[in-house]
């Protein structure tokens, strides 16, 4: 069955939904425009947000059939949101989504409790804050078991920090919505983490509603492919034909229309700590800024592919997916189209932790209030954007 579409619904109706079926938390700003609505029974997933309070867009992409229904579902199950919690690895000799000995198949994928269903419990709270916690035992494909407290910070951003934190101008006629998530990872078993029985990687996902015209963007460091490797990894389901990947010196243009699965990557060698979207349909510009070491380069990253890995530490740092039929004739799993950012593998000895922060801004007006701040955070304008997968005359 073909879920529901979700880009029908405003901002009041997805917080009046959730309401009948769980227990969301609302956060907001004084004036109401700016809001984020949070889901604890979801590991406390921002489910979705606005920029223009109860009749605004509605940014985040969510399952109605699958929340209305409560059903289980085999493997995962899709809530959606636009800012989920995750682990990594999920292939590979170390992947915390198989059984030890499975394949790597689908028919054995099964995503973790503590990253698909599991509650977490609220800490504190104010009207622009909320904190949880949550503790769980996750096993490795290689037998590994680790015991973890994961610790979530989500915070409402103000339209001041928001334009410190991107470095821009920001209009004061111009709607946005901005919120920071602080992810923190403590080994609170009796065992150091080392590479020799598997690391584990923070890994923050958001699903977003797709256009026939939304374009991903990744922007990439510049430099030969001899000196700093291939400027996309395009393999996780097959190569990405060139009608739906462009790819330049220093960004990456993805066709976000939730038509055909695919999804891309970008290394510690290439990675940038920033990747956003452009909707002309919803007239917004969707901006994603995480954590990036200074040393990335020299940093291990989860190797997540779905096969035994002779390199499981050279992984990808932000990932971009397009959601699509997963087989001919088959139905979507949303359609909806992510971006991701992970942290390094996390070697932590017992009782450290490591934090990861995660930024999502949407900001919504004509291309001309749009273009001065895609030009600062990504280097090119709105109209060169939108001109990458226009059919050409």
């Amino acid at each position: 069955m073909k879920a529901e579409p979700s880009v029908n619904r405003n901002f009041g109706e997805d917080v009046r939904f959730l309401a009948e079926h769980l227990d969301p938390v609302a956060l907001e700003q004084e004036d109401g425009a700016a809001r984020i609505l949070v889901a604890p029974a979801f590991q406390g997933r921002v489910m979705t947000s606005t920029a223009a309070g109860e009749t605004g867009t509605s940014f985040g992409w969510m399952n109605y059939d699958l929340i209305r229904s409560g059903a289980k579902q085999p493997h995962i199950h899709v809530f959606g949101g636009e800012d989920r919690f995750w682990l990594g690895p999920e292939g590979g000799q170390y992947a915390i989504f198989f059984e030890p000995g499975t394949p790597f198949d689908f028919d054995h994928w099964q995503t973790p409790e503590a990253i698909d269903t599991a509650a977490y419990a609220i800490e504190s709270r104010s009207t622009d804050f909320v904190t949880f916690r949550h503790e769980a035992r996750v096993r490795n494909w290689s037998g590994f078991s680790f015991d973890i407290g994961i610790h979530r910070k989500l915070d409402l951003l103000d339209r001041e920090r928001i334009a410190q934190q991107l470095n821009i101008q920001l209009p004061a006629d111009l709607p946005v919505v901005g919120y920071q998530s602080e992810n923190r990872l403590t080994n609170t078993g009796p065992n150091d983490w080392v590479s020799q029985s598997g690391l584990l990687s923070i890994w923050i996902l958001g699903m977003f509603k797709p256009s026939d015209a939304t374009t991903i963007l990744l922007p990439i460091r510049p430099g030969a492919e001899s000196d700093l490797g291939p400027r996309v990894n395009a393999a996780y389901f097959g190569p990405v034909p060139p009608e739906r990947l462009v790819v330049d010196e220093e960004l990456l243009y993805y066709l976000g229309d939730g038509k055909e699965r695919g999804k891309i990557g970008v290394s510690p060698a290439r990675a940038r700590p920033i990747c956003g979207s452009y909707d002309p349909v919803l007239n917004t510009l969707t901006v994603v800024q995480f954590t990036l070491p200074e040393d990335v380069q020299d940093k291990p990253y989860i190797n997540s592919m779905w096969q035994m890995q002779k390199e499981p530490f050279r992984g990808d740092v932000v990932n971009a997916y397009n959601d699509g039929p997963p087989t001919p004739g088959a139905a979507p799993l949303g359609p909806f189209y992510e971006l991701e950012s992970s942290s390094p593998a996390l070697a932590l000895a017992c009782g450290e932790s490591a934090t990861h922060i995660h930024r999502t801004y949407h900001f919504q007006g004509t291309p001309e209030q749009l273009n001065p701040i895609a030009q600062a955070v990504f280097g090119v304008g709105i109209e060169a954007i939108t001109a990458v997968f226009s059919p050409k005359a």
